[in-house]
């Protein structure tokens, strides 16, 4: 019997490259926030780590790996009177309609796992309903019999809730399951579910930043396959 039972993604930076699909969204919603005002989009874009001239995220960004909520908190302080919870319907909204740019052939890499038996999550720190806009958009929403957002009732990584639930819901030991991510919230995550943990290079961190915390470092998703296959001979 092959050591895995089930896969456990990441959703941006994992699924979709990162820096193509939210430096265009954080962009949207800093000028949008900012009301037309050229210098009060470059602050709220400073303050959730983008550099608007440079078109770069800071490794500590919020966008990179933190909820809606945290990302608002960052944001609040320059917006006197905004709610926070309208700010993440706004932000929501916005992330539902963000153009998705895949890693690779998204539904030839899922089917192939999910022939192999293999039972396939989602877990991110993204709300729910704007990741499963983003996976339905991509045609890919069928394969996975998980989703969970930050919003979904079972915490957000690098907490394991998440990724337990999963294993719970879907009968799963967690030993059994590799957690996929480009960050060290994922990977931080999968570790203390008592997952194997499997990071990609298709988000912002590097090699360096992940391999402490992985298993294994692949470049891509399409990589994975051919690791569960060593995985399967030892």
């Amino acid at each position: 019997m092959p050591p895995y039972e089930a896969v456990l993604f990441d959703k941006d930076g994992t699924l979709f490259d990162f820096a193509a699909t939210w430096g265009n969204w954080t962009r949207e919603l800093v000028h949008d926030l900012g009301g037309g005002d050229p210098a009060r989009a470059r602050d709220l874009a400073l303050a959730i780590g983008y550099d608007l001239e440079r078109a770069g995220f800071a490794p500590e960004s919020p966008v990179i790996a933190h909820t809606p909520v945290e990302i608002a908190e960052a944001l609040l302080p320059l917006l006197p009177g905004a709610a926070a919870g309208e700010l993440v319907e706004r932000m929501n909204a916005l992330s539902a309609a963000a153009t998705q740019v895949p890693v690779g052939d998204l539904a030839l890499i899922l089917d192939g796992l999910r022939g192999r038996g293999l039972r396939l999550g989602l877990v991110t720190n993204d709300a729910e309903a704007p990741a499963r806009a983003h996976l339905a958009r991509a045609g890919v929403l069928e394969r996975f019999d998980f989703v969970a957002g930050s919003d979904s009732g079972f915490g957000a990584k690098p907490d394991p809730g998440p990724l337990l639930a999963f294993a719970r819901l879907e009968g799963l030991r967690p030993d059994r399951v590799v957690m996929v991510g480009d960050s060290r919230h994922d990977l931080q995550a999968g570790r203390a579910a008592g997952m194997a943990t499997v990071g990609v290079l298709t988000g912002l961190a590097d090699r360096a930043a992940l391999s402490s915390l992985a298993d294994a470092v692949l470049p891509d998703i399409g990589h994975l396959a051919g690791w569960l296959d060593v995985m399967a001979a030892r």
